[in-house]
């Protein structure tokens, strides 16, 4: 089971899930909104623009996108971070 890193911020993560479509829509103020299509529908996700992003907060937001991918959330992090 991979770990997740603890060391993500929120430029890397960004960066990271571009390759599943996600572009930044807006940013206000703290945080910045993310929007994807990938799966034929739309998905938006917030993440707050902090480096690095708190694990429970980075845990939460990999879960919301593993469940839109619908992929395991372990899978995410070894596609994403390894």
């Amino acid at each position: 089971m991979p770990r997740i890193p603890r060391d993500v911020s929120h430029n890397n993560l960004c960066k990271a899930l571009m390759k599943y479509g996600y572009t930044i829509t807006r940013q206000t103020g703290s945080h910045v909104r993310l929007k994807t299509d990938f799966m034929g529908y739309e998905h938006s996700i917030t993440i707050p623009a902090h480096s690095p992003i708190k694990i429970g907060t980075l845990n939460n937001i990999l879960k919301d996108i593993a469940t839109y991918l619908k992929i395991s959330k372990d899978d995410l992090v070894e596609k994403l971070f390894h």
